[in-house]
């Protein structure tokens, strides 16, 4: 990946996902993005306990975690001013009214949509503020 690629340099990254396959990839596209760490969930509690006592600079969440739904851990995210996206493999049907407008990464998407939602996180265009 060339250096303009690298557009997650020195921030880390929550990934709440159980697709553990899934998971894996997207690690592997973070840390080519320049990200320092990827901190990985496969459940809204563990993600929720790890997010008490520790910060991260954006994240990837899953609206369907293990059967839970990923908005608890949207919830805290925007308390916390960390900017973040959902990604499903369904539509938006899944989601509260008030994340209907949120950035959403449908799966499966490409390193090209992943790098362009990253981007809108990062310069603070999408995925902060729920309607």
């Amino acid at each position: 990946m060339s250096l303009a690629e690298r557009i997650l340099e020195g921030r880390s990254v929550l990934l709440v996902e159980d697709e553990a396959m899934l998971a894996m990839v997207l690690e592997d596209r973070l840390l080519d993005a320049g990200s320092t760490a990827v901190h990985i969930f496969g459940h809204v509690e563990a993600a929720l306990v790890f997010l008490a006592a520790h910060t991260v600079d954006l994240a990837i969440v899953d609206v369907n975690v293990a059967g839970e739904s990923g908005e608890r851990v949207g919830e805290v995210l925007v308390a916390r001013g960390i900017p973040f996206v959902f990604s499903s493999g369904y539509d938006d049907v899944g989601l509260d009214e008030r994340w209907r407008d949120w950035p959403l990464l449908r799966k499966p998407y490409g390193t090209a949509d992943l790098h362009a939602v990253l981007l809108d996180l990062i310069h603070g265009t999408k995925g902060t503020d729920p309607v």
